[in-house]
Order: C-alpha cells, then sequence, then structure tokens
C-alpha cells in the first residue's frame, strides 16, 4: 500500500488480496490471514482489515465459516448462455434421434460440462395465473397453469449452477399426459420437444433481463451469500400461431454468468 494512494486503506489492501488470489499467491480452498496477522503486516486498524475482508466477499473471492476463518473460494463453473445460437439449437433437436437428444441439454451446452458432470432437479405444480402471467398468455386471471420449477448443480459444487421457473398453460399440455409429470424430466429434448407432442411449434423468443438481489427463495436454493446478485432471464416464447406458450424466468448467480448476444443486422441497399 502506498501514502500517495488516494483510495481509502481498506480498498488498498482489498485489491492487494484480490491481487495475490487471482496469481495462485492465496491459493483456492486455503485461509487468508487473520485479522490481527494482517493488520500486523500492513500496519492498519482492524477494522480497515476487516472493512477489506468484506469487500473481497462482496467480490465473490472468499467466504467466511463460521469459527474458522475466511477462505479464498474456489472458482466456480462458469455459465456462457449465447441466447441467439442456444435457441435454435433447442429448436433443431426436436427432429433428432431420442438417444441424441438425451445426450446433452440446454446447461451442458451453456458450460461445456457433460450430464455425467450434473445434478439434475425438476418440481412441478399447479397454480393459478396471476394478473401479470394472465395478461402475457392473454388468458384470464385464475386460470390454471403448470408451473415447473428446475435447478442444476455440477456434482463437483453445493451451489446450483441456475435455477428457473417455466409457466404453462395447464389446459394446452393436458393433452399429452406425460407432460404434467416431473417423474419424466429430464425431458430428452426439453421444453421445445414437449410441446411438439401436442402440436406446437415456436417461432420466436422475446428475452427480457434484468440484475437484482434474490429473493429468499432464489438465495436457499442458490446458496447466494450477502450482498450477491443475480440476473433474471425471463424468456416469453411464442408460437407460430401467434400465441404465447411459455414464460420461463432463468435465475442466474450474477458473479459467474455471461449472457452473449451475436445478432445480425441488415446490410445497406448499395447503390
Amino acid at each position: 500500500m502506498s501514502e500517495r494512494d488516494w483510495r481509502p486503506r481498506y480498498v488498498q489492501l482489498a485489491e492487494e488480496l484480490r491481487e495475490k488470489i487471482q496469481r495462485g499467491e492465496l491459493p483456492a480452498g486455503e485461509p487468508l490471514p487473520s485479522e490481527p496477522e494482517l493488520a500486523e503486516q500492513t500496519g492498519i486498524s482492524r477494522t480497515s482489515v476487516r472493512n477489506a475482508i468484506r469487500q473481497l466477499r462482496e467480490w465473490g473471492l472468499v467466504r467466511a465459516e463460521q469459527g474458522r476463518g475466511t477462505f479464498v473460494r474456489r472458482p466456480k463453473v462458469r455459465v456462457k448462455r449465447s441466447n441467439v445460437e442456444r435457441y435454435q439449437w433447442e429448436k433443431d433437436r426436436v427432429h433428432e434421434p431420442e438417444e441424441v437428444r438425451r445426450q446433452t441439454g440446454g446447461t451442458e451446452h451453456d458450460t461445456g460440462l457433460s450430464v455425467h458432470d450434473l445434478k439434475f432437479h425438476a418440481k412441478y405444480q399447479e397454480m393459478d395465473a396471476p394478473s401479470d402471467l394472465a395478461h402475457i398468455f392473454g388468458v384470464r386471471s385464475g386460470t390454471k397453469l403448470l408451473q415447473r420449477t428446475y435447478w442444476t448443480s455440477a456434482k463437483t459444487e453445493d451451489a446450483p449452477l441456475s435455477m428457473s421457473r417455466s409457466y404453462l398453460v395447464h389446459e394446452v399440455v393436458a393433452k399429452n399426459p406425460d407432460l404434467l409429470s416431473d417423474r419424466n424430466e429430464p425431458w430428452p429434448g426439453g421444453t421445445h420437444h414437449q410441446l411438439s407432442t401436442v402440436g406446437i411449434e415456436i417461432d420466436h423468443i422475446t428475452d427480457h433481463v434484468v440484475a437484482r438481489p434474490p429473493s429468499p427463495d432464489e438465495a436457499d436454493i442458490l446458496r447466494t451469500e450477502s450482498g450477491d446478485w443475480v440476473l433474471v432471464l425471463r424468456k416469453i416464447s411464442t408460437s407460430t400461431e401467434g400465441k404465447v406458450v411459455e414464460v420461463a424466468d432463468a435465475v442466474y448467480p450474477a458473479d459467474r454468468t455471461e449472457l452473449v448476444y451475436n445478432i445480425g443486422l441488415k446490410r445497406w441497399n448499395q447503390a
């Protein structure tokens, strides 16, 4: 740390510790020096040291364990979601043989992991459509919906990579009773294939992305820490008949998720 640096001392210390973590001088899984040790090494107060450690937690670089100390977090599997390409890939898989569709899914596509590297969870339940979802689907409030909650974890990690809630109009998907039970998950080919079994083809998808703190149930499932934020991607799927057939809210820890959009542009007319 430098006396010429205008930044608060705790910020300087946090930056120094971050650089050591990134260089591997403070290895993943190892404890940070204690507050008294850091205070003695740097000549700053324990309050400033405590603030620096809090800053590292907010950056997602360390975690506190009650009664044990503060430890450098292991790098977590990152999710890179290229939605334009991903959605077409999902749709094209509908006509693949089942053995091919079983080999991979959306999470595998986004992480590079294999189906054998993941733990998959699904829970279905019926619900009455609240006014916001009813408006999107173009149905009356209280219309029966099928709510599907998913979360997927890497087997090497405790915290899920993401969670999502998908909503379908119950009357529409009930034409195929197999679509009403979570015992049939993971479904080979995902939602595109499921909807195809009741004669629905998705024409286009609209994404809405926001960043916010997690709700209590999201924090519980994703095991986020205080100060963590999430990215929420609301995906609205519209059929070739112009009807909204699915609304899905995917929730990702913001510190390890990247959304990529590769969008083609129309060319200028050449004279």
